[in-house]
């Protein structure tokens, strides 16, 4: 054993020990997520919704949700708590599908879409405004965003009836 050994072999286990932390670390990091070439709005969320019909017998539904896009084109996946798949809800100017995995339903419009996936008249446009925190009015709607900033939204629909509440918590980004 030579007074070069022990020194050599706390350098190696140093560049090892910095080797490891370094790819550990690029490890965790994600890409950013991509937004429309020209589109400095935000394109995705997810998080957990929340809504409450006020119907005979009243409807609810809770669950995980992504949402990507936009009013006219995009994306809105809803899971179970566990994590698995409700239902996918796609839109464009050319058709609106409810995937709900066993079956796939097509629709005239995004609000008939919506309407049957949620069981009310869920106004599209205003939410997408909501999720960037612009209190944009929808016909009977009532939008809360004084907490908006910290992740949360609701807003609820009195006219017409039947009373709709809708609840979102934003997923932490």
């Amino acid at each position: 054993m030579t007074l070069f050994d022990a020194p050599l072999r706390r350098s190696a286990a140093l560049l090892v020990s910095l080797l490891f932390t370094t790819f550990f670390i690029a490890g965790c990091a994600s890409p950013p997520r991509a937004t429309g070439q020209n589109d400095e709005k935000k394109s995705f969320w997810a998080g957990r919704i929340s809504l409450q019909v006020q119907s005979e017998p009243p409807q609810a539904f809770f669950a995980g949700f992504e949402l990507k896009g936009n009013p006219t084109q995009g994306e809105l996946t809803l899971n179970s708590p566990l994590g698995n798949s409700l239902a996918v809800l796609r839109w464009s100017p050319q058709e609106a599908v409810l995937d709900s995995g066993n079956q796939i339903q097509r629709f005239a419009t995004v609000d008939e879409l919506i309407e049957k996936a949620t069981g009310a008249a869920v106004p599209l446009p205003a939410l997408f405004d909501w999720l960037d925190g612009k209190n944009t009015a929808a016909d009977g709607w009532n939008a809360d965003l004084s907490q908006q900033a910290e992740g949360r939204i609701s807003a609820s629909r009195t006219m017409p009836q039947p009373r709709s509440d809708l609840r979102i918590v934003l997923a932490a980004p």
